[in-house]
């Protein structure tokens, strides 16, 4: 029985679905409860904190006879804290048992002072709480609720939020916690289903786009009898409220609405501008572009304390969150209709941040910081994403200002396809004259993509761009990127005089782009071909440049010296340092050509088979254009051709490092 108007009742919640995951907060929860006299599972909607603090209750319900009394807040109504306070001290008064407020973000801002009384009057009782903030009274024990594990995707660096599906195993995924709730789900709407080969990529990208929530995932996979994995993911990418909001559980719109309904107004209105970040955040870029009048700077970051345990933790830098899909979805319409033109100012004070923080990378990619010159770009790089949009108020040039500075995440660091595509819609929004940088920067990654003959307009262009605009080190860049190509096609003599010239023609401390270093490696690598005894080599790491990618292309060419004069172990310890640069950075063509040379390394040695898998391993990130590597030719000619196919393929099943014990 329950007491009307309190939300009060003995029983607890029946358990009306199989339980899936949540070993460890089960154990964490029995565990805190053991020791403190409140315990507050915190989480965004439709987390799980409720189906937790049942599935934990009926353990220790069972295991030690506990006395258990469950309050259900969305059941009190506004202003009814002191009521179910009454009822409480009512029921309980003298009795050792365990109280279940459930939803305590529901009272608002009664919740602290309602726990804070209960156990001054109730001595003898323990509470556990579940609600998207924490509840404030001393000695509250809290346990953030986090999403159900999902399968990596893919791309590492991919924004969250709906993607489109890559190609996934059943083997790779089954096991996720978020993709066998999905299916459990599913069969219970449609007991035809079952994960295949053919839905396990669809079902992989759902459950990342959904964040791992176990209500939002529930809901998608109650339509199973209806869309297909891939249909619902096409669905929630083109309207996220809109499918979200299509069934009655706690992820979807409506609960986002309730969600941002029930803050105070420091808070709603934090929650609108957060919409703002395509990813996650940190404090200081929530004051920075979401801490202005009203708000201010202060009560945004006090705002953003109070309401992180509603917020999704990134568990991939440490200290930001992010905003759960639902809520973002409805915060960034409210955002848009919000008036005197908050978004505006919103999205200007994000995109001149974003604009910022590319020039930061760049800068500290200059000065030798290349790890951090990465970490940084990578972290953020979904803000950075939608900052590069030419149809924004900025348009194509506010674009080009932000994926220029960020070159070196595009080619050193391997992002090519990527940046390519952020430069071509740009600069076919841009009025004429286009910028040269820009155009320089689009032809390198269009011959990096094996499309050289492409490039070859670009390049014409952006000489003329850079000569009017007075561009030296443009017009050096355009040099070396010939140079490069001249490489690629086994044309080192061609390629040493336009390094030269681009080493002549180059300022010494460039704005923008590679620094000297990497010229001089690159002149280095051509030499290696054409005049390896003007290239010093050392037994040992050089001092060198502080430039690491530079360094990389450095240790090439010297590994390619030091087997022309017969010292095969000094080169392989040269290639060695060298790809463990270009693994860390992602240099996808630095490791492809000191992968082959390493396989010509192995084939010198009679070592075939590890030859052909070094090949295969990086046979999908060498440009198109270049010729084809020397340790092919001398595997085909030697190898039984099944032998090679078969040993081509495995490698290229394999990641590099995995081939590369020593790293």
């Amino acid at each position: 029985m329950g007491e009307p108007g309190t939300g009060v009742r003995q029983s607890v919640p029946a358990e009306l679905s199989s339980f899936i995951g949540r070993e460890r907060e089960l154990s964490r929860t029995a565990t805190l409860l053991a020791t403190a006299r409140l315990v507050t599972l915190a989480g965004p909607a439709g987390i799980g904190k409720t189906r937790l603090a049942v599935r934990t209750v009926r353990t220790l319900g069972r295991s030690r006879g506990t006395d258990v009394v469950w309050a259900d807040m969305v059941g009190v109504p506004r202003g009814g804290g002191a009521a179910l306070e009454r009822a409480l001290v009512r029921r309980l008064d003298g009795r050792e048992a365990l109280l279940v407020l459930d939803g305590c973000e529901q009272l608002g801002a009664e919740a602290g002072p309602l726990v804070s009384a209960l156990l001054v009057r109730l001595p003898r009782l323990r509470i556990l709480a579940t609600s998207q903030r924490a509840v404030g009274p001393a000695g509250e024990a809290l346990l953030a609720v986090p999403p159900l594990a999902v399968p990596p995707s893919a791309a590492p660096d991919a924004a969250p939020g709906p993607a489109l599906p890559s190609a996934a195993s059943v083997a790779e995924v089954a096991g996720y916690e978020a993709v066998r709730l999905y299916e459990v789900r599913a069969r219970g709407a449609d007991p035809s289903f079952e994960l295949t080969e053919r839905n396990a990529g669809a079902v992989a990208a759902l459950c990342r786009a959904l964040d791992g929530i176990p209500g939002a995932l529930e809901l998608a996979a109650g339509r199973a009898h209806r869309h297909t994995p891939a249909e619902a993911l096409r669905l929630l990418t083109a309207d996220p409220l809109e499918f979200l909001a299509g069934g009655a559980g706690r992820a979807g719109g409506a609960d986002a609405l309730r969600t941002c309904s029930l803050a105070p107004p420091d808070e709603r209105l934090l929650w609108d501008r957060l919409s703002v970040f395509a990813g996650s955040f940190d404090r200081d870029a929530v004051v920075e572009v979401c801490g202005f009048a009203p708000l201010g700077p202060r009560r945004a970051a006090e705002a953003l304390e109070r309401i992180t345990p509603a917020l999704l933790e990134d568990a991939a830098h440490p200290g930001r969150h992010r905003l759960p899909l639902s809520v973002r979805a409805l915060a960034a319409r409210r955002l848009a209709l919000a008036p005197d033109g908050d978004g505006a100012t919103v999205a200007r004070r994000h995109r001149e941040r974003c604009r910022a923080t590319a020039e930061r990378a760049a800068r500290l990619w200059r000065s030798g910081a290349q790890r951090e010159a990465r970490a940084l770009a990578v972290a953020e790089l979904p803000e950075l994403r939608a900052a590069m949009d030419p149809l924004a108020p900025a348009g194509p040039g506010g674009a080009l200002e932000i994926a220029v500075p960020l070159w070196f995440l595009w080619s050193p660091c391997g992002l090519v396809t990527e940046g390519r595509r952020h430069l071509e819609r740009a600069l076919a929004l841009h009025p004429a004259p286009r910028p040269a940088r820009a155009l320089w920067l689009a032809a390198w990654l269009v011959a990096s993509s094996g499309e050289a003959e492409s490039a070859d307009p670009l390049l014409v262009e952006a000489w003329t761009a850079a000569v009017q605009e007075g561009e030296d080190a443009c017009v050096a860049y355009l040099a070396y990127l010939r140079g490069l190509v001249a490489l690629w096609r086994d044309r080192p003599w061609e390629a040493a005089a336009e390094f030269r010239e681009a080493l002549e023609l180059l300022p010494a401390e460039p704005e923008f782009g590679p620094g000297p270093e990497a010229l001089r490696a690159a002149l280095t690598m051509a030499l290696a071909h054409t005049d390896p005894a003007s290239v010093p080599v050392e037994d040992g790491p050089p001092d060198g440049p502080v430039d690491l990618w530079a360094r990389s292309w450095t240790g090439y060419a010297h590994a390619l010296v030091q087997r022309r004069e017969g010292r095969p172990a000094v080169a392989r310890a040269e290639l060695l340092r060298a790809l463990e640069v270009q693994l860390l950075l992602g240099d996808g063509l630095g490791q492809a050509l000191s992968a082959e040379l390493l396989a010509e390394l192995e084939a010198d040695a009679g070592c075939y088979e590890e030859s052909a898998r070094l090949l295969g391993a990086v046979a999908g990130t060498r440009p198109a254009s270049a010729c084809l590597p020397r340790a092919e030719r001398v595997l085909r000619a030697r190898m039984d051709p099944a032998a090679f196919r078969t040993a081509f393929a495995e490698g290229a099943r394999t990641p590099l490092r995995a081939l590369l014990p020593e790293l």
